[in-house]
């Protein structure tokens, strides 16, 4: 199947590959991970899509056969190819992938705001799943990016109690207050999401945990942090839950949440290398006040 590309999200993980790491296939490589568009081609057997269908990609491709597809979860095909990592991905005109990969958009959802559910909405969404979070629960965002935006969002959306935002970049902090959320240190928290990888901010989002409650980490951190295996866990029964990637059916659920992600995409840029560079240099330093740019066509 091809798809002529419409939106294209950038991600900070985008800015990580550039630079080569980590686990990149060889260059030459396209980035970009977060994909919608319109369906132009298919192959004769195809009977999933349509020519003209809007769609969002799924960046897994799998084999949908093997052991780890089967039982424990796509992201961990033994097999699998992420687009924008490991093959071609959507900063470019058009991209050919298997049609298992589309993931029909309503029209009522604009491709740019489905290109962003495909990574930084899903992962936050895959996230929360991982922590079994619950309406009336508390949560902690640990960085208030792309995925934190997204969070926020979804966590109004599922019936958050109170919301707490740790964020360093005072307009963000403000952002995040005008949409409800506290930003006083977090305390007796249900669930933190941890989307920074710093390894003090993980040790003092552990020690806010209620009894019973989860960190879910999900930055791509090699840094490990420090705590004390007994006061910090066993004596709370508090857990530390890893998070990687998402699955092919919270992409097709997060379609019919009426989820809007007008806060979360924040600026659109045209197809230029100059321009997609400018963005990835800015989250290189960290310094972009945006939380998803979208590349548009």
């Amino acid at each position: 199947m091809r798809v002529e590309i419409r939106a294209a999200g950038i991600c900070h993980s985008d800015a990580h590959y550039r630079h080569g790491g980590p686990r990149l296939a060889p260059l030459p490589l396209t980035l970009g991970h977060e994909v919608a568009g319109i369906v132009v081609e298919h192959g004769a057997n195809v009977r999933d899509v349509a020519i003209g269908d809007r769609v969002a990609l799924h960046y897994l491709v799998t084999c949908g056969r093997c052991d780890a597809c089967t039982r424990r979860g796509e992201q961990f095909c033994e097999r699998a190819q992420m687009i924008g990592k490991d093959r071609d991905g959507g900063y470019a005109d058009s991209i050919v992938i298997p049609s298992r990969n589309a993931i029909k958009v309503p029209d009522r959802i604009p491709l740019e705001h489905a290109a962003v559910m495909m990574c930084s909405t899903s992962t936050a969404f895959h996230a929360l799943r991982l922590a079994n979070f619950a309406p009336g629960e508390s949560l902690a965002i640990l960085g208030f990016g792309g995925l934190g935006m997204s969070a926020l969002l979804l966590a109004q959306k599922l019936g958050a109690s109170n919301i707490f935002v740790v964020e360093r970049n005072a307009e963000k902090r403000a952002i995040a207050e005008q949409l409800g959320a506290t930003i006083d240190e977090p305390h007796d928290v249900d669930v933190a999401l941890d989307f920074i990888g710093k390894p003090e901010v993980c040790t003092s989002a552990l020690r806010s945990l209620a009894p019973g409650g989860r960190l879910i980490l999900v930055a791509l951190n090699p840094v490990g942090f420090d705590f004390n295996p007994y006061r910090d866990l066993v004596g709370k029964e508090t857990r530390i839950i890893g998070c990687s990637d998402h699955l092919r059916s919270e992409l097709e659920e997060l379609m019919t949440l009426d989820l809007d992600l007008s806060h979360a995409v924040t600026r659109t840029i045209p197809f230029d290398v100059d321009a997609i560079n400018e963005v990835l240099d800015e989250l290189d330093a960290g310094t972009t006040a945006h939380f998803r740019t979208v590349i548009v066509r």
